[in-house]
């Protein structure tokens, strides 16, 4: 092949690619669409449900095997302070957590806390399954234990004594006058010391959401345990025959 053909070659590829190049890219104009309706009126797909089905039959066979009773509803409203419900999550967290915490890193839990928006269902009196764990606690929050100076511990004992929602503790005491102003606060059996740092297990979601939720504004530490919140509720669950929870004292106003 001659020099002039390899370059009249090259000549109409390179001006093939520049009026490629310069070709208007296409504009979307128009968007149509419409709502399809899930209900009876779609037939399933034997292949798919087929499929899906000895899946599903063991996942609720495990979601619904009873691992406790509860004698009497635990609920999320029968205190002005603590609720029963708001109780037993705090101290499942607690009785869990601190053995798994102290195995970790050596050091003691001194008390939980968890938000009430984080505690989706009651447990309604009679069998009691892992289903319950899953409505109880839908997220997959991980549970996690902060350290705090006894600033932060001020400012969260305050949050607790001013927020128009119950949050649950467990491991800490906290008594109002008949004003509702702060008269004690225990943790563990002893009296709050402000120089003194604390562990508290809570969920991971209100350690990630900071200052701007309000329970931790300044944090000194966080130590993730990698245990899910659920998976805690479940475990208790298999060790315990009977489900039971009091609204009690540990968040109370003197009359």
């Amino acid at each position: 092949m001659s020099v002039l053909k390899i370059k009249q070659i090259v000549l109409f590829l390179t001006i093939c690619i520049l009026v490629s190049c310069n070709q208007e890219k296409p504009q979307l104009s128009k968007i149509d669409g419409k709502q399809v309706p899930i209900d009876s009126i779609l037939a399933p797909v034997d292949s798919i449900a087929s499929f899906v089905t000895p899946y599903r039959t063991r996942i609720n066979e495990v979601l619904d095997s009873t691992l406790a009773f509860a004698p009497e509803d635990i609920n999320l409203d029968d205190g002005p302070r603590n609720t029963s419900m708001g109780n037993f999550m705090a101290d499942v967290l607690l009785e869990e957590t601190a053995p798994l915490f102290q195995k970790q890193t050596g050091k003691e839990l001194d008390f939980v806390i968890m938000n009430r928006g984080g505690i989706r269902s009651i447990i309604s009196a009679g069998n009691v399954s892992a289903r319950h764990a899953f409505e109880v606690m839908p997220f997959e929050n991980y549970i996690s234990v902060v350290e705090l100076d006894g600033t932060a511990m001020r400012k969260l004992i305050s949050f607790l004594i001013n927020s128009s929602r119950i949050h649950a503790i467990a491991g800490m005491q906290i008594t109002l006058d008949k004003t509702g102003h702060l008269e004690s606060v225990n943790i563990n059996g002893s009296p709050f010391d402000e120089n003194k740092n604390y562990h508290v297990a809570t969920s991971d979601y209100l350690v990630q959401g900071g200052p701007s939720i309000g329970f931790f504004s300044d944090m000194v530490s966080v130590h993730d345990t990698g245990y899910l919140v659920r998976n805690a509720i479940i475990d208790h669950l298999k060790k315990i025959d009977t489900v039971t929870a009091q609204v009690d004292d540990r968040f109370i106003q003197l009359n």
